[in-house]
């Protein structure tokens, strides 16, 4: 499945010292001037995302950074700004020059593969600095270009690299539910329309799942929590699988005949986007915490917070209510620092996801599973906390180890 919106195009960083061309590489990829070119050093200072079409990729979010050479008290910060932008990227455009090539480039690089992130090494300048053999043989292990981006010599041949390069996985996903609905099927979603819904349209999981399933050639009936009783009377054939916004579970799962599976929207996701196997380990854990406890709820994006919010009323309601003890938290909206070591916190609940990437999730939980931190998501923690977490991952883990191994 090709994924839609800027959300899910490929993130491609560039990267490089200050005045090496990083903008001007964007403009002749582009064909046209959207950044900023100079000769003053460091006109690019903070990272600034740009969105176009690249022949043979189709839509991709290009971020141009900071140079790394950058220097003072205020450059330091733009360079730290810089690499935070590698955990959201899905490839890295390092623009050199010949005579230009050391620690800094050498450092960067090595975070690269730290974070097996795909690089392309790009000497620009080449009317007037072209590589000899002798350097390029010293970065041989990765793919190189040579271009002049103010001149446009050899953007086509990077261009072709660039196709070759990026990653499936940065413009292809996975099904949310392909693999457990067959052709024909219907598929039951219930929708609440409380304070927290838009005007006017849906939220982005719901329209995500509509379209999967439709993709999937399955039949989509919304409906919803009040109405599914009265739908369910009159439906025929029964849903192959009912799919629920976790707020309304309990309505959910009393409604839904134990024969049809029930998950949530925020599950789906998290099975398609985050470290499903992690979050399967992890959730129990709700079940281990104690009195004084720090609990870490990552939002994916900033939004209106409403005075019934999931993230920030909800979950950690009904997290206190099932622990019966006197618990912390801190929420942190999209990709913002955290407020302290991510060693003090004893559970981190990740909300679905639907505005990162694959990547960016995974990059985003990575310090907590590296630190063996719990790790579990909203749709999968309420339904824990309601007793209903084996029902929830049930039409996912069948085949792979039960629910209740993890319970």
């Amino acid at each position: 499945m090709i994924k839609k919106g800027k959300e899910a195009r490929p993130h491609i960083g560039i990267f490089g010292r200050r005045n090496n061309g990083k903008s001007s590489l964007i403009n002749a990829l582009a064909g046209q001037d959207v950044a900023i070119v100079s000769n003053f050093a460091g006109t690019t200072t903070d990272p600034v995302r740009k969105t176009m079409e690249i022949s043979g990729i189709g839509p991709v979010m290009l971020i141009d950074t900071a140079g790394i050479d950058d220097v003072g008290d205020l450059g330091a910060k733009r360079i730290s700004k810089t690499m935070k932008i590698l955990d959201s990227i899905d490839l890295a455009i390092l623009v050199v020059t010949a005579s230009l090539l050391g620690d800094a480039e050498n450092n960067l690089l090595e975070n690269f593969k730290k974070l097996d992130l795909p690089v392309i090494i790009v000497f620009n300048k080449s009317d007037i600095d072209n590589p000899n053999d002798s350097v390029l043989d010293s970065y041989n292990e990765f793919p190189t270009a040579i271009v002049s981006a103010l001149k446009g010599d050899g953007i086509a041949k990077f261009i072709t690299i660039l196709q070759n390069e990026i990653p499936d996985s940065a413009y292809k996903s996975t099904s949310l539910i392909g693999d457990v609905v067959n052709h024909g099927d219907i598929v039951l979603l219930i929708t609440p329309i409380d304070i927290e819904a838009p005007e006017g349209r849906l939220i982005l999981p719901q329209v995500q799942t509509i379209r999967d399933a439709l993709d999937n050639d399955c039949i989509c009936v919304v409906v919803k929590e009040r109405e599914v009783d009265s739908l369910l009377q009159r439906l025929s054939p029964r849903p192959a699988l009912a799919i629920t916004d976790s707020q309304v579970f309990l309505k959910a799962d009393a409604s839904i005949p134990k024969d049809i599976p029930l998950t949530s929207f925020s599950i789906i996701l998290a099975r398609q986007k985050g470290d499903f196997d992690h979050y399967l380990q992890g959730t129990p854990k709700i079940g281990d915490l104690k009195d004084g406890d720090r609990v870490l709820i990552l939002e994916s994006c900033t939004h209106h917070v409403s005075c019934d919010d999931i993230g920030r009323v909800k979950i950690p309601r009904w997290l206190t209510d099932f622990c019966g003890n006197n618990l912390t938290y801190d929420v942190v909206s999209g990709l913002d620092d955290l407020p302290r070591p991510i060693t003090d916190y004893a559970i981190v609940i990740q909300c679905g996801g639907c505005v990162l990437t694959s990547r960016q999730l995974i990059n985003r939980l990575r310090p907590a599973i590296s630190a063996g931190i719990p790790v579990t998501n909203y749709g999968m923690a309420i339904a824990y906390v309601q007793g209903i977490f084996e029902r929830s991952v049930a039409p996912f883990t069948k085949g792979e180890g039960d629910a209740e191994n993890y319970l």
